[in-house]
């Protein structure tokens, strides 16, 4: 029985290393000149061990992907679970975004970089239905709070809006934003000298504009914003250097 959990161990252990060093290879040369032969010489590890995992590497990359969409997951979670109301959650859920960007930007730039590729349709079925889930349950995590809001009154819907609209709107906003971060846009030149604090004030227009309550100028919300990094992200909250002043 150790033997065969000291072999699942390291299995998983390997897989890790594997999906690690693929993300870093792929942010050196790009999607087109990642192969087999480059990810086994950087891991030291033979094509005939990689094949044991993957069979291909977009299955590595879907799997990249996959564990992303997790890891980001977790900080929604804790977020989602902040003692508030829901707009206050919403607001914890999108700085634990922001959390997870800022000590992971590896795997943000990782998915940009794949956003444009064709990799699930190369990926086995059971990897494309595993992505499509993790991808799911994240916006279903907003959703989640989003409809909390409409049971609790704090904000009414026009007729035909939904929840995951509202979400996808909120998605799309911030990623949209960090994605403008990471390129070589001068958003200083474009008048945009904070652009966390941009989406930030845009994330609480977006809701303003549903009605939603609390308003933003209802609340000290950049109390609440402290409160919220200290109370459900303090580690990462010191791990990524931010000020509290």
């Amino acid at each position: 029985m150790a033997t065969s959990e000291r072999k699942k161990r390291e299995y998983a252990e390997r897989e890790t290393l594997i999906i690690d060093n693929t993300r870093n290879l792929l942010l050196e040369v790009g999607y087109i000149d990642l192969n087999m032969d480059r990810i086994a010489e950087l891991t030291e590890y033979s094509k005939g061990t990689i094949y044991q995992h993957f069979s291909c590497k977009e299955e590595i990359l879907v799997e990249m992907l996959i564990q992303s969409a997790q890891k980001c997951g977790t900080f929604l979670v804790r977020g989602s679970r902040f003692q508030g109301t829901p707009r206050e959650r919403v607001a914890a859920m999108a700085l634990g975004y922001d959390l997870f960007i800022r000590l992971n930007p590896d795997h943000f730039k990782s998915k940009l970089l794949l956003q444009n590729e064709s990799i699930r349709g190369k990926a086995s079925p059971v990897s494309q239905k595993k992505l499509d889930q993790a991808e799911q349950d994240n916006i279903g995590i907003v959703s989640g709070v989003l409809r909390d809001a409409v049971e609790q009154g704090h904000v009414q819907l026009r007729k035909g809006v939904t929840t995951e609209e509202v979400s996808f709107g909120l998605w799309t906003g911030a990623v949209g934003a960090y994605v403008l971060m990471f390129s070589e846009v001068n958003l200083q030149a474009l008048g945009i000298s904070d652009p966390r604090m941009a989406v930030w004030n845009n994330i609480h227009a977006l809701l303003d504009g549903f009605g939603w309550h609390p308003f933003f100028h209802e609340l000290d919300w950049e109390q609440t914003r402290i409160r919220i990094w200290k109370e459900i992200f303090p580690h990462e909250f010191q791990q990524a250097g931010i000020a509290s002043n």
